[in-house]
């Protein structure tokens, strides 16, 4: 079998998955996020409808393709999706309602953005508060569900521009590598500069009490 039959066996296993649900909720959509463990930056929802016969190679999670391929994926869902929607908290509403709260505000206005009105969720492995549209959570669901794999690239690809935008904003913390997260060069680069304006002071709290030498 060569690389490419594998390939298109691997994602018709994701459609297959996503078809069970088509059984009972025609139309379906996928939700992930991106960014909810990163020390600055926004927490980023995308939603993905795509039709039962759309076909595109390589939709995985995110977090398994390189930043090539994941650009090259997101452009095409962009192309082919029935309907695409993305939800931003930054970082200072992160701080103000916590990051699972966050979250879920995100994920909530990514649903509202939706021009085609879905019959169920498929989440990845969360349930949104005050949504009134079925929800099926799934563990581990960028994995197996083609609809949440889709909707993890479009989060993932948002974000990763976003922080790149970051970087020329907010030159010398690296944000273009290393995306917000908490990297040696990252906390080296907070101990030189401090935080910066898009940081997120509830996930710096234990940083900085060590800095100080607080316990």
């Amino acid at each position: 079998m060569t690389r490419l039959e594998k390939e298109q066996l691997r994602v018709e296993g994701l459609k297959n998955f996503d078809g069970e649900y088509r059984k009972v909720y025609p139309c379906i959509c996928g939700i992930d996020e991106a960014g909810r463990g990163s020390l600055a930056g926004p927490v980023v929802a995308g939603a993905v409808i795509l039709s039962a016969d759309c076909d595109i190679l390589y939709i995985n999670d995110s977090k398994k393709l390189s930043a090539k391929r994941r650009e090259e994926v997101y452009e095409e869902i962009m192309k082919k999706a029935l309907s695409v929607g993305v939800g931003i908290a930054d970082a200072s509403l992160i701080d103000e309602l916590n990051i699972l709260n966050a979250t879920y505000r995100a994920m909530q206005s990514a649903v509202s953005q939706l021009t085609v009105h879905p019959d169920a969720l498929l989440n990845d492995a969360v349930t949104i508060p005050d949504v009134d549209i079925v929800q099926i959570p799934i563990v581990k669901g960028d994995a197996k569900s083609y609809s949440i794999a889709a909707a993890s690239i479009i989060a993932k690809v948002t974000r990763d521009r976003m922080m790149e935008d970051y970087d020329r904003e907010y030159p010398g913390y690296g944000f273009s590598s290393h995306k917000g997260y908490g990297t040696k060069a990252h906390y080296e680069a907070l101990a030189k500069l401090g935080p910066s304006p898009i940081h997120r002071k509830s996930f710096l709290k234990n940083w900085d009490r060590a800095k100080h030498g607080e316990s």
